[in-house]
């Protein structure tokens, strides 16, 4: 059976000759961050266990993942927790294969606890979080549409890509990842809960940064203004690399001095101060938030990876824009791609697959439409090896 998918040309200005032009990125120790990364987290977990058990993933969803955030006191040099951190992991699961009660909760639980712990450095993750877990068992009707031969779609959703990155959302991205790799290990006052919000207006990028900073780790005012001041000039060198238009960064914009207002944490984390946190209030698929470029407003994180399209579709999305605009070696400056689904058909059968091209100048445009119509093919003919690399955690969701 032949495929639906739709190649059109697009007339519109690329975003990188756009004048205007808004990037976001919320770091991985934002509260939203980390209610995607603990569903997402949860999710592969429940995958191992299932395919250890059962040579198969069987159904659930973990996406619903909530952050109530706790009350805290910092101070330089020290700080407590008044108040831990709320976590409910909720969602559903199979729970009971003939009869059989799975450890879905205590496998969910270890997964939360293990994932805070590589992440949130400062965290004390026995005394400054409460943990729950209310995943139950899932519907009998979606369990229905998940347990055919076939992988059918469990929603009529869509997937929404694009290709390539501009400078600025390549700066965005790759800032916060920085931040939370090299700089924090030459800065290690900072903490994992980084934003970074890039204004590009013509040939000029402002990058607004806001990073929590670990009290117990600043003695003083002036070691604070210090660590802020690294911050800025470091960032400046890293993000230069990406561009040679002018560049501002501006690193905790919200600190007065004169009042003494600084941005501490115990924990590295504004969770610890009332701050909440849910799944897919943050960075999409691709890990950023572009108000420029077409979005989907699916959370990806902790959607099942082998019949939910809110995840697949945009992953896939984002990869088959690449392969398209990778392939044309110039001749295509920018590639939109959309995925739609119809609930219980084949997903790998898709109800419409669209590319929306942007060409350059005397190319042939019949020919790479007959090439991003082939990609298209392909990549959804391999939808298996798409949900293993999610389940091994070779690709990131948020």
């Amino acid at each position: 059976m032949e495929r639906n998918i739709l190649i059109e040309e697009l007339t519109h200005t690329p975003v990188e000759q756009q004048v205007i032009e808004f990037v976001e990125r919320k770091g991985i120790g934002h509260p939203d961050s980390i209610a995607d990364g603990l569903a997402e987290s949860v999710s592969r977990a429940l995958c191992k266990m299932y395919l250890e058990r059962y040579d198969r993933i069987l159904h659930h969803n973990t996406d619903e993942t909530q952050i109530v955030g706790g009350q805290s006191a910092p101070k330089f040099g020290g700080g407590a927790i008044l108040e831990p951190v709320y976590i409910l992991l909720v969602g559903r699961a199979t729970t009971n294969v003939d009869g059989e009660r799975l450890p879905y909760r205590t496998c969910a639980m270890k997964a939360a606890y293990s994932y805070l712990e590589r992440t949130c450095k400062s965290l004390d993750v026995d005394w400054g979080v409460v943990l729950d877990c209310m995943i139950g068992e899932g519907s009998v009707d979606l369990r229905g549409v998940y347990e055919t031969q076939r992988r059918l779609a469990n929603d009529t959703s869509f997937g929404v890509g694009f290709a390539p990155l501009s400078e600025t959302e390549q700066i965005t991205l790759n800032t916060e990842r920085y931040i939370n790799g090299d700089l924090c290990k030459i800065l290690p006052e900072i903490g994992e809960d980084v934003k970074v919000m890039s204004f590009r207006n013509g040939s000029k990028i402002d990058i607004t940064i806001a990073t929590a900073i670990v009290s117990s780790k600043v003695s003083d005012k002036d070691h604070y203004k210090s660590v802020i001041e690294q911050c800025t000039s470091k960032v400046a060198d890293f993000a230069s690399k990406y561009t040679d238009r002018d560049l501002s960064v501006f690193v905790n914009t919200a600190d007065d001095y004169s009042k003494d207002i600084y941005y501490l944490t115990v924990s590295g984390l504004s969770m610890e101060n009332g701050d909440d946190g849910s799944v897919g209030r943050g960075n999409r698929a691709n890990g950023l938030i572009t108000p420029m470029r077409p979005m989907s407003m699916e959370a990806s994180a902790g959607k099942n990876p082998v019949t939910h399209v809110g995840k697949l579709y945009n992953i896939l999305s984002s990869q088959v824009a690449k392969r398209i605009y990778d392939m044309a070696g110039g001749d295509i400056l920018e590639v939109n791609t959309r995925i739609l689904s119809q609930i219980g058909k084949p997903i790998d059968y898709p109800h419409a697959a669209n590319a929306n091209i942007i060409y350059a100048p005397n190319v042939d445009k019949a020919k790479y439409d007959r090439e991003a119509r082939a990609i298209y093919d392909e990549m959804l003919q391999n939808m298996d090896r798409l949900t293993m690399d999610i389940v091994e955690g070779k690709i990131t969701v948020f």
